[in-house]
């Protein structure tokens, strides 16, 4: 059998980190302030002040930005994956790697394998999400681009057809944060190389970084206090056009 016990326990720790991560994040953004949340309401705001505006040159620049980084990664993820897979030819050699290392777990040629396979799992998923967050912006541009013009700013109807341009926007966005957990999370899957123990440890040391990220950094404490002015900004606006 190429795997230990401690290897199989380490693997189902590595599995329900991220599971795990992903159902608490996604339930905890329903009442609790953070990036995910406060962003999605800074997008319908964004949104609907397009909705405002005649020229729409600036939403275009922006959105072309956000593209270019997704790409960015994209193909990133392909050459990463690429290297990956070279290593399959290389198994050998890296057995030699990991042996020389003090501390490290004695290497198997079979468990490495699994190993990189388990790791080309993860850039293939990668890959996946940022493919569709590109796509998605693709669809955002369709949307925007058929967007009528609404001067004042109080047609519900486009107030609904902005929300729902938000929406697409925020699945985009979800796609791409979604890609770049899967970066974080294979770089505890490269530590199953050298002991499982030291998988489980940078497994659990992933979720915490993306908790205080996600939650508790003074990135969302300032996202969540632009959101209030935001609000107030909104009702001033509603109250002098009614």
């Amino acid at each position: 059998m190429p795997f230990t016990l401690l290897d199989i326990i380490a693997f189902l720790c590595f599995v329900t980190c991220w599971i795990g991560y992903t159902w608490f994040a996604r339930v905890k953004a329903k009442n609790t302030n953070c990036i995910a949340r406060c962003l999605h309401q800074h997008r319908i705001h964004w949104m609907n002040e397009l909705m405002t505006r005649d020229i729409r040159v600036g939403e275009a620049a922006l959105l072309a930005n956000l593209e270019r980084n997704i790409a960015f990664f994209a193909s990133t993820t392909l050459l990463v994956l690429a290297g990956v897979l070279t290593l399959f030819a290389q198994v050998e050699r890296l057995e030699a790697v990991i042996g020389s290392i003090p501390y490290a777990d004695f290497p198997n040629h079979a468990a490495i394998q699994l190993k990189l396979g388990v790791l080309a799992f993860i850039f293939v998923m990668s890959f996946f999400q940022f493919t569709w967050s590109m796509r998605q912006y693709g669809f955002l541009n369709v949307m925007i681009g058929a967007a009528p013009y609404d001067q004042l700013g109080t047609d519900e109807n486009l107030r609904a057809y902005a929300k729902e341009m938000a929406v697409v926007q925020d699945q985009a966005a979800h796609s791409y944060n979604y890609g770049l957990r899967s970066y974080y999370f294979s770089i505890a899957a490269m530590c199953w190389f050298f002991h499982p123990i030291l998988f489980m440890v940078a497994s659990l040391f992933v979720v915490y970084t993306l908790y205080d990220r996600e939650f508790r950094s003074r990135a969302v404490k300032a996202i969540t206090s632009a959101q209030e002015y935001l609000r107030i900004d909104q009702e001033n606006k509603l109250g002098q056009k009614h």
